[in-house]
């Protein structure tokens, strides 16, 4: 049955309007986010095939646009739509606290950003972006894959700084092998970071690299900072 052929009551959209968007399913809110299905299975099934081939919707964090797209019905519009979604969630939870993170040392960028890289596969490079009592204004991944450092441009970093009217930065970057050490690389970024943040005047208070359960500081380990 098409989703058009079911009871008014039945179909997602006109069960939001009527009772609240909180009272729909998971396949439902899935179904509202994918719109249409295939010729031969409809929205409601193209959404439970969705969550069977995730294990369930608390895997939703671990979706990947080629692995989504591998679904029948699921092309790259669709796939793209609920990783929008998902960010939008994702920023949503991270901006809604009225309470600002306020960042002491590297221990408290472990407890508060560690979870952003649980299962993490692959190197991302996100900045904190900080006020004069070092509370977070606000923080951004920039650079993704960045296996290379020198593809981390201060540039970029420093603009977003002044867009937010930061004073200070913190840059974290992960590494998925687990070992937190720094390499060469890591070292060079972090000297050329903080001669930039000199001539701008926005200081950098560390470079932090997070491991599974573990992290590293250049502050704290009195290397290049």
């Amino acid at each position: 049955m098409k989703i058009k052929e079911l009871p008014n009551e039945e179909k997602p959209r006109e069960k939001a309007k009527k009772y609240g968007i909180e009272t729909l399913s998971n396949v439902e809110l899935l179904s509202i986010l994918l719109r249409t299905g295939t010729k031969k299975k409809n929205v409601k099934e193209l959404s439970m095939e969705v969550l069977e081939m995730l294990g369930g919707f608390d895997r939703l964090e671990d979706m990947r646009l080629s692995s989504l797209m591998k679904i029948n019905g699921l092309g790259e519009v669709k796939g793209i739509t609920l990783l929008a979604a998902l960010e939008l969630g994702k920023r949503f939870m991270n901006c809604s606290s009225k309470e600002k993170i306020k960042i002491k040392n590297a221990k408290d960028v472990y407890e508060n950003y560690h979870s952003f890289y649980f299962k993490e596969t692959q190197e991302k490079f996100m900045v904190l972006f900080l006020n004069t009592k070092n509370e977070v204004i606000c923080h951004k991944v920039l650079f993704v894959g960045t296996n290379n450092q020198s593809l981390i441009h201060p540039r970029d970093i420093f603009k977003e700084a002044i867009l937010n009217n930061a004073s200070k930065i913190i840059c974290i970057h992960n590494h998925p092998s687990g070992n937190v050490f720094p390499s060469e690389e890591d070292e060079r970024v972090t000297i050329r970071l903080k001669e930039s943040g000199e001539l701008m005047g926005i200081l950098l208070l560390d470079h932090v690299i997070l491991g599974n359960d573990s992290y590293y500081s250049f502050k704290e380990n009195e290397g290049v900072l």
